[in-house]
């Protein structure tokens, strides 16, 4: 019997980084923000109901959404947020089900899903797993790889549910406050776990 797990963390956790790394030890993950891309892209199942919601001063040149303005929009505005979370997420977890039921018949299957608890689809894990970092260094980390202000750093880190939430309500926890190699082997341990 092959678990589902449901991998989350929050900006500058690191949790590309597992994600990464698990991949590489050759178990599916799947990206719920690449599937987001899938359907939001031109031709994607979300793509038309984005444009009749804000209009096409979103797209770029070749009609493409363009993310930053997109991003500018629904970054203050939660009602604008909702909208496109409307939008996207169901057809999200449609194309991520279809995978996920083909592939866990073979495998455990990773699901990399940024908004695990605030969604609730940590229903549809067998076993939850947090990638957390202490707020201090998670804003660094965030100022130093974004170029952003603390401010801004704090304001971005603010609109996500706080990482000791996540945490708080895992079954695994990574910390992922030390060095690369360190998150690597907390990685290799809980893989060995799973495979009991």
């Amino acid at each position: 019997m092959y678990s589902i797990i449901g991998l989350t963390g929050g900006i500058a956790s690191g949790k590309s980084t597992a994600s990464a790394y698990i991949a590489e030890k050759g178990y599916p993950v799947l990206d719920a923000d690449k599937f987001a891309k899938q359907a939001t892209a031109k031709g994607g199942p979300s793509y038309n109901g984005i444009i009749d919601a804000f209009g096409e001063k979103i797209l770029t040149e070749d009609k493409e959404i363009d993310r930053k303005k997109l991003g500018a929009i629904i970054f203050n505005d939660p009602q604008q947020r909702n909208v496109l979370n409307e939008l996207v997420h169901p057809e999200v977890r449609r194309m991520m089900n279809e995978e996920r039921d083909r592939l866990v018949e073979e495998n455990h299957v990773f699901l990399d899903i940024p908004l695990l608890f605030e969604n609730g689809l940590d229903d549809q894990c067998d076993i939850t797993l947090t990638i957390y970092v202490d707020e201090s260094i998670q804003k660094a980390r965030l100022m130093d790889r974004n170029g952003l202000t603390e401010a801004e750093a704090e304001s971005r880190i603010g609109s996500q549910m706080p990482l000791s939430s996540k945490r708080d309500r895992s079954d695994f926890v990574l910390d992922n406050s030390g060095t690369r190699e360190n998150l690597y082997a907390q990685i290799e341990e809980f893989l060995t776990k799973i495979e009991k």
